[in-house]
């Protein structure tokens, strides 16, 4: 018969649901599953993890694993550790959720709102001096539509390079 160890039974239940919805979230930010769990797992990590205890944890291959943490190391999301004595490397996560946020906003930044802004700009370039009333209504909705996210990409910048605490502060009296 098997003796259950009820706290770290509990512990590997939560951290394991962690990981998994972690990595769902990360689909939503444009990243892959994978890439995801794997920073989840180093980011709930106490001590620094090497690559066979990240494949070993996660049940993925070496390339998988490979890959996806070099993408993490990349983001800024993760860092290389070395160990002294070892050969192997080791990876540690960025653990301070703040930090998370503007590494997070900033990657989404240049690969989904600057390639958005561009196409944008170009419409908007390509179609001010055009007169049918199909024209300019398409300049004027996508005109409006660059001004609003070049706007909130500037919001986004102006929170994201202020000092966690203020930044909680400004959205205490926004939605307060």
């Amino acid at each position: 018969m098997k003796v259950m160890n009820v706290p770290t039974d509990r512990l590997k239940l939560a951290k394991d649901e962690f990981i998994a919805q972690w990595g769902a979230l990360g689909t939503q930010w444009g990243i892959n599953r994978t890439m995801a769990q794997i920073h989840a797992l180093l980011m709930t990590s106490p001590q620094v993890m090497c690559t066979d205890e990240v494949m070993e944890e996660l049940s993925i291959s070496r390339g998988n694993a490979h890959t996806n943490l070099k993408e993490l190391v990349n983001w800024g999301l993760i860092k290389m550790i070395v160990v002294k004595g070892d050969r192997r490397d080791f990876y540690e996560a960025e653990k301070d959720v703040w930090q998370i946020f503007t590494i997070i906003a900033r990657e989404r930044k240049r690969r989904e709102i600057e390639p958005a802004l561009a196409i944008l700009n170009r419409c908007v370039a390509e179609t001010k001096d055009l007169k049918s009333a199909e024209a300019k209504t398409f300049h004027n909705q996508v005109k409006d539509l660059e001004e609003f996210v070049s706007f909130a990409s500037k919001m986004s910048d102006r929170v994201a390079g202020m000092k966690h605490g203020f930044a909680l502060q400004l959205a205490t009296k926004l939605l307060g």
